[in-house]
């Protein structure tokens, strides 16, 4: 069931289809969006409603800035913050000059300073009195806010689909009145190739994100399990009813996966979780240890968004290179 609703009727056809265009042009509204009627979301059990597209728009993580470019709209953005990574090389161009104003979480006063109608969080806590501000304390200064739908936590999210990952590109796009029904599309059919392949058969795999004593990774409800489920590969922590969660190392070496996902980032990379896993006597026997089964992504493509397709396409191009073709 989609989260949005128009406040007055309209004709809802390309809004609501899976929306956009896949490069960093500025986007024309479709004929079939009423530019000047309200929308109205209900955001991780928070009912914003945006009277007219958002003009200025902080966003906080890649997934969000990612979004946006990939929806033509970075001419909105008015500054980042807590970015992931670099954006992927066709979206460099039009994120070139938007300002950063925070490695990490900014602060209120650094957001307000931007004087923007949105603030877009890729993570629910992005909102807090400690960051950039509760979502309540921000509405009463006349700014909207709005979460990643997938990313929502105060509300327990149901186990990931490719529909509820295209459905939260159609919201957005729905937010600011632009058509991102190519995009969908597009990603849609990369997807179903995927699953007309799926090259992982037959063999396990772990997540792993971050942690040396404990690992943390990748679990049975969110982005993880979606891509290693599309390439057919089994999750050995499908069972656990999360998104991200600790995982004994122990049950990682009942488990003895065929092939590791390793998260690459900047404060955690893969080159020394790999380090780590050989060195570790507790590791170093996994068959995927020995046999270097090694499927690395950058960690701004491991958050469910408009990177997912192309996150599942690099593993699935990756495992290729294992198996020899």
């Amino acid at each position: 069931m989609s989260r949005l609703h128009r406040a007055v009727p309209i004709v809802l056809a390309a809004a609501l289809a899976l929306t956009g265009c896949a490069t960093a042009s500025a986007p024309s509204p479709s004929p079939t969006i009423d530019v000047a009627a309200p929308v109205t979301v209900d955001n991780c059990g928070v009912s914003v409603t945006f009277d007219t597209a958002p003009e200025r728009v902080v966003t906080i993580k890649s997934s969000t800035t990612e979004l946006l470019l990939a929806l033509g709209l970075g001419d909105r953005i008015v500054g980042t913050a807590f970015q992931d990574g670099p954006v992927p090389a066709e979206w460099a161009d039009a994120a070139a000059s938007i300002p950063s104003i925070s490695d990490f979480v900014p602060n209120e006063e650094a957001v307000l300073q931007l004087t923007p109608d949105l603030v877009f969080g890729g993570w629910e806590s992005n909102f807090a009195s400690d960051g950039v501000g509760e979502r309540a304390e921000l509405e009463s200064l006349g700014v909207n806010t709005y979460v990643a739908p997938s990313a929502c936590r105060s509300i327990q999210p149901p186990k990931l689909t490719w529909d509820d990952v295209f459905g939260d590109i159609s919201e957005v796009a729905s937010i600011f009145r632009v058509d991102a029904t190519a995009l969908v599309a597009d990603q849609q059919a990369r997807v179903d190739a995927l699953l007309a392949d799926q090259p992982g058969q037959g063999r396990t795999a772990l997540w792993y994100s971050s942690g040396d004593d404990t690992p943390y990774v990748g679990a049975g409800l969110g982005a993880p399990e979606l891509v290693l489920e599309t390439l057919g590969l089994t999750n050995i922590a499908a069972d656990v009813d999360a998104t991200w969660a600790p995982l004994n190392w122990e049950v990682v070496v009942d488990a003895d996966p065929d092939v590791i996902v390793l998260v690459d980032a900047t404060w955690n990379t893969a080159k020394d979780k790999i380090a780590m896993l050989e060195a570790n006597p507790a590791t170093q026997n996994l068959s995927a240890v020995k046999a270097g089964s090694y499927l690395i992504l950058p960690f701004a493509a491991t958050e469910a968004g408009v990177r997912s397709v192309e996150a599942t396409e690099s593993l699935r191009d990756q495992l290729a290179v294992i198996d020899g073709s």
